[in-house]
């Protein structure tokens, strides 16, 4: 069983073919997903980041604005790419509760257009979907067949999102995933640390359970599975990507914590002082599944994968962001 490797998989990965190089679309390319995917998708293609806009020598600026949908789907017309892979979305959980019809155009009516473009030229698209989908009731992984069942806004345009890019018809690969953190950027991890070095205790959410999932190996799954979609077309749906084992975002900063004091980081509070509470004793605006947990055995047994635990995931970003060798 192929193993990842998410420090030197980019350099392993070869264009599947020697006829001339793909063009890749990268949509929402600044993001935590889509700063690593410039990376883990450059073997495969010519890699093009369409970014809100992009202004070209002579004036011209294709669209990446997922908040206009008709203008992106012209872009793509325009750029006629092989594979167009959408790591933007709109995804302030709270605020899509306010701002419902900007959340439904950037997570399902831009998708949806960008499918339309997609089936019309017979390329693919790598789409990235969340556990949100679902209602976070029992205790048990979910699979790619589970009954969905979102309770916030951004779960449901998420999966409206979903709904749309299979109506298409286009050849797609959509990857549910949770938990997301990387280097690059604020993160969960990075926040426990902030409050850990002011404060002399915390309290963190101990009844949602999930997997922290590295932006770095969500992008080489990315392109592991592209590479094998454009040699097998039968590989076309939805899976299920995220980090092995499961945790609460108790247990998670409890880990980060350890392990900075572990490393010679000075904090205030330690693992010790992270006191456990209930989802209930933190109200928002936005309902969150307590169960977060997603069964990968399809990602694992069509791809040929090994998905490295958690924890090495936050310890490799965690050495990241506090440049320690």
């Amino acid at each position: 069983m192929r193993r990842l490797n998410p420090a030197a998989m980019a350099i392993n990965l070869g264009p599947p073919s020697a006829k001339a190089r793909m063009k890749i679309v990268l949509l929402g390319p600044d993001g935590q997903v889509g700063w690593e995917l410039q990376r883990a998708l450059a073997p495969l293609g010519e890699v093009i980041a369409l970014r809100r806009q992009n202004i070209q020598a002579d004036g011209s600026a294709p669209c990446g604005d997922l908040s206009q949908p008709d203008a992106l789907a012209a872009s793509l017309r325009g750029l006629r790419p092989d594979v167009v892979v959408n790591a933007g979305a709109y995804t302030a959980v709270d605020k899509a509760e306010s701002e419902p019809g900007l959340a439904r155009t950037v997570n399902a009516l831009a998708p949806g257009a960008i499918a339309s473009v997609v089936a019309e030229l017979g390329g693919w698209l790598l789409h990235f979907s969340t556990d949100y989908v679902f209602d976070g009731s029992g205790d048990q992984p979910r699979d790619e067949a589970a009954a969905t069942g979102p309770l916030s806004v951004y779960g449901r345009t998420k999966l409206e999102g979903e709904h749309l890019i299979r109506a298409s018809g286009c050849q797609h690969l959509i990857l549910r995933t949770s938990w997301v953190h990387a280097a690059r950027g604020g993160n969960f991890a990075r926040t426990m640390l902030r409050l850990a070095a002011e404060r002399d205790s915390l309290s963190v959410i101990d009844d949602q359970i999930g997997a922290p999932t590295g932006a770095d190996l969500l992008a080489d799954i990315s392109a592991h599975a592209l590479r094998r979609a454009l040699q097998d077309a039968s590989v076309s749906g939805t899976y299920h990507a995220v980090a092995a084992d499961e945790v609460s975002w108790c247990g998670y900063a409890r880990h980060v914590l350890a392990w900075a004091q572990l490393h010679g980081q000075t904090l205030k509070a330690g693992p010790e002082q992270v006191a456990p509470i209930p989802t209930s004793a933190y109200p928002t605006p936005a309902q969150r599944p307590l169960n977060s947990r997603l069964d990968t055995r399809k990602l694992r047994q069509t791809f040929d994968l090994h998905l490295p635990h958690w924890q090495a995931g936050v310890e490799r970003m965690l050495r990241e962001s506090l440049t320690l060798p």
